[in-house]
């Protein structure tokens, strides 16, 4: 069985943005704008995602 994948990719900037969404952001993998991850869809990484979806986009 194969573990779903979500692909996250930032697509706004961090500046002037609360800490803690920063850090939320570099929990889910990514470092600069245009960077992507693929995560396993876990409640915790969806949690983390909803958070801070303004500046993601998020595919699969």
């Amino acid at each position: 069985m194969a573990d779903k994948k979500v692909k996250v990719t930032l697509i706004k900037s961090l500046i002037g943005t609360k800490q803690s969404h920063r850090a939320t952001v570099k929990g889910l993998g990514l470092r600069r704008l245009n960077s992507s991850a693929e995560l396993v869809d876990t409640p915790a990484v969806r949690g983390m995602i909803n958070k801070v979806s303004y500046l993601l986009k998020c595919e699969g």
